[in-house]
């Protein structure tokens, strides 16, 4: 069964750091651009965040984001992981990780480009 499960999310004080992962089972995540979304409290719209390509060299970051958050993959581990930190309570929101199998250096930002969606985590960021 192809499934996408992200973890890492939890109450967290404002400052403070997290760090989500996104594991693939019932498939090999090599070959698959991945990106993390989120869908803040009240808001239908899931917000591209960030995404990185098959082979980790091509990375795309929200404007708004760049220099707080960074994506990374694990191929060995089947996993990519999202580092945030300095966060702040507008990040609060369900995080999402999606993925679509696509050449080496391909970076998707869209949601409706991707095949592949896990369940979410929430990450809420509250003192």
């Amino acid at each position: 069964q192809v499934q996408l499960v992200e973890s890492g999310g939890t109450l967290v004080q404002p400052g403070g750091s997290l760090r989500l992962s996104c594991t693939a089972s019932g498939f090999n995540l090599e070959g698959y651009s991945v990106g993390w979304f989120r869908q803040a409290p009240g808001q239908e719209e899931h917000e591209g965040i960030s995404s990185i390509s098959s082979n980790g060299e091509s990375k795309y970051y929200v404007d708004s984001l760049k220099g707080r958050f960074t994506i990374a993959r694990d191929n060995s581990k089947n996993t990519v992981y999202l580092q945030m930190s300095n966060l702040k309570p507008e990040d609060t929101a369900r995080y999402y990780c999606a993925a679509k199998q696509v050449a080496t250096m391909t970076v998707l930002k869209e949601v409706t480009d991707y095949d592949y969606w896990g369940q979410g985590t929430q990450v809420t960021v509250s003192s």
